[in-house]
């Protein structure tokens, strides 16, 4: 992908970059190109124009304000792209470098400081504020001051994004920028649940309830660990059939039965030791405990406001365990670079589960994730107007 030249050097003495955003403006409504203008990067920031950015179920979410963060705002929060400007304290980081924004964290509190930053103690403030953690915030648009940002630390569905350097991953210049956003938080927490939040060894036996953007990486990422037995559990037959290519050594259609239980124990009798559901229904809950084997472990990466799940904790004597995981557990500079590598090598191929789709046309591609369309939107700028 042609890249244009880097802001020449009256451009980085300005004090703001000027670019276009897609704001979403209230509940339900539909995302409007506007002019925004970004402060001059502060001394922990970079300005970074973006190449693209991934489309993830929490960007739905808070357009639907399942989850409280503030409107109107640029949401966006799989970024990739270029680094044009950096703050004073910035020293990892130069103009030119190719980058992938993930989450923020304030860096500061025990889990940060524990290498568990995906459970910072300002996980909210970090990234559904709309602002900075100071409560700034460093985007307006012309004629109004209610504008949110800084949305998981870089509202990337916009030309040029403000992150933290903190959220700001260098990445490799030969591998393909426009398919590496989704590694920032989709395929990161889809396969950090399965290698890191839950540890599955050589030889386990694990069972991924959903096979969309999230649920394949975990599937991928379990073939990575050399799991033994890897179930699929979905009612799309199309998407299961992709999860046999990518790693599942059986599937299970939810929609032939009700009993997916009974399902999963003819596959391994004793119970599955490693469960991981991406798709946050009752239903699958219920499923899941009761295919768990003794001492099993069940990992929970969904959100779901209208799910109604309810833990019946008789169910769980055998010294099973229920983890709720965020980001996969990972430390985005660590893990990033991992799957790259992995991806380098074959073992992580997830550049098959995008579909691309020009900026201007990020409704459409809402509606297309929304009607199961597609597994992965990834919205591509475009060079020349960026």
């Amino acid at each position: 992908m042609n890249q244009p030249a880097l802001f020449s050097a009256a451009q980085q003495q300005a004090t703001t970059t000027h670019a276009r955003a897609a704001v979403v403006e209230q509940k339900d409504g539909p995302f409007i190109m506007q002019d925004i203008a970004l402060e001059a990067p502060r001394p922990d920031e970079v300005l970074i124009r973006m190449v693209a950015t991934g489309i993830c179920a929490t960007d739905s979410h808070v357009r639907q304000q399942l989850m409280p963060s503030p409107l109107p705002a640029i949401l966006g929060h799989e970024g990739a792209g270029v680094v044009m400007r950096t703050g004073t304290s910035v020293t990892h980081l130069k103009p030119g470098d190719h980058v992938v924004l993930s989450y923020h964290s304030c860096g500061q509190c025990k889990p940060c400081l524990s290498s568990h930053a995906a459970y910072c103690e300002k996980v909210w403030e970090a990234n559904f504020a709309g602002a900075r953690l100071d409560g700034t915030i460093g985007v307006e648009r012309h004629g109004a001051d209610d504008l949110h940002a800084h949305f998981f630390g870089q509202s990337s569905f916009a030309t040029y994004a403000l992150a933290h350097q903190r959220n700001t991953v260098k990445v490799p210049d030969d591998v393909p920028l426009e398919i590496l956003g989704p590694l920032g938080c989709g395929f990161q927490t889809g396969a950090g649940a399965i290698l890191k939040a839950m540890k599955v060894p050589v030889g386990a036996s694990v069972a991924v309830f959903g096979v969309g953007a999230v649920g394949l990486a975990a599937i991928m990422a379990a073939k990575v660990a050399d799991a033994a037995t890897v179930i699929a559990i979905d009612v799309n037959a199309e998407r299961l059939a992709l999860a046999s290519e990518l790693g599942a050594t059986h599937v299970v259609n939810a929609a032939d039965g009700p009993d997916v239980t009974a399902a999963i124990r003819a596959i391994t009798p004793r119970g599955v030791e490693f469960v991981l559901d991406t798709s946050g229904r009752a239903a699958n809950l219920d499923a899941g405990i009761g295919a768990l084997a003794a001492m099993g472990h069940f990992g929970f990466v969904a959100f779901n406001a209208h799910s109604g799940a309810l833990v019946d904790a008789s169910r769980l004597t055998v010294g099973q365990t229920l983890q709720g995981i965020i980001q996969g557990d990972a430390i985005s500079a660590l893990m990033i670079p991992e799957l790259i590598g992995l991806y380098r090598t074959g073992r992580f191929p997830f550049d098959r589960l995008i579909t691309f789709y020009d900026f201007a046309d990020i409704n459409k591609a809402f509606d297309d994730v929304a009607a199961g369309r597609v597994i992965k939107a990834v919205l591509r700028f475009d060079a020349a107007h960026a």
